[in-house]
């Protein structure tokens, strides 16, 4: 894992509808059960412009479309375990 790596979690209307309105939360806890809250930037951004392939979240440079639970969780572990 780099030192450090920034989440940022789409928040327009589409992707809020789609999920990310609940996937806040698993990405906050996910952060602190694993001790990664002052290593790990975690910010909303209004739109990500793929609002057809929503829910968007992105991690460093790669982006991910149409998450869900299971996938966002899939992908932290990938990127943060």
């Amino acid at each position: 894992m780099e030192n450090h790596k920034e989440i940022v979690i789409c928040m327009g209307s589409s992707c809020f509808a789609r999920g990310n309105k609940n996937y806040v939360e698993i990405i906050k806890k996910y952060l602190n059960e694993h001790n990664l809250t002052n290593k790990i930037t975690f910010k909303g951004q209004l739109c990500s412009d793929n609002c057809s392939k929503g829910p968007v979240i992105q991690i460093g440079d790669t982006e991910y479309f149409e998450i869900d639970e299971q996938k966002l969780k899939r992908i932290l572990h990938e990127n943060f375990a």
